[in-house]
């Protein structure tokens, strides 16, 4: 059986965040950000394909209240495009604050890395992992 990733984007008007957590060992690390350009969906489908991905999973923020904001709308709009784009299962995750985190994070640690995009990418990863039941695969 062929290894299987979960991809996480961290969607945004002029980048998006890309990150991939092992479907067995379940430890996100940032990959790369891309350009929100017409190749972007070219882009992904490459690295679902490439990486062997079996999941994609989408961040959508919320105010703080908990509604949903225009951004969400289009972080929703984003992931049905994906999902028409490709036969991996799409889902969304509330990443509320996670490029806040990403920055505070790599300030820590006092690296850039892959940027702060791919970093929050790599939290919404972990807040998907925190919400699955313990022993599921995908």
């Amino acid at each position: 059986m062929a290894t299987e990733y979960i991809l996480g984007i961290d969607y945004g008007a002029q980048r998006v965040g890309v990150a991939l957590m092992h479907s067995v060992a379940r430890l996100p690390h940032p990959l790369t950000t891309l350009v929100n350009d017409q190749a972007l969906f070219a882009n992904i489908v490459d690295i679902i394909r490439v990486e062997r991905v079996g999941k994609v999973i989408v961040g959508v923020p919320r105010n703080m209240d908990g509604t949903e904001s225009a951004q969400s709308a289009e972080c929703r709009t984003f992931a049905a495009e994906l999902a028409s784009q490709t036969d991996v299962p799409i889902e969304t995750v509330d990443e509320t604050l996670s490029s806040v985190e990403a920055e505070q994070r790599l300030k820590a640690q006092k690296s850039t890395g892959h940027g702060v995009d791919a970093e929050a990418a790599a939290i919404i990863l972990e807040r998907y992992e925190e919400m699955q039941p313990a022993n599921e695969n995908i």
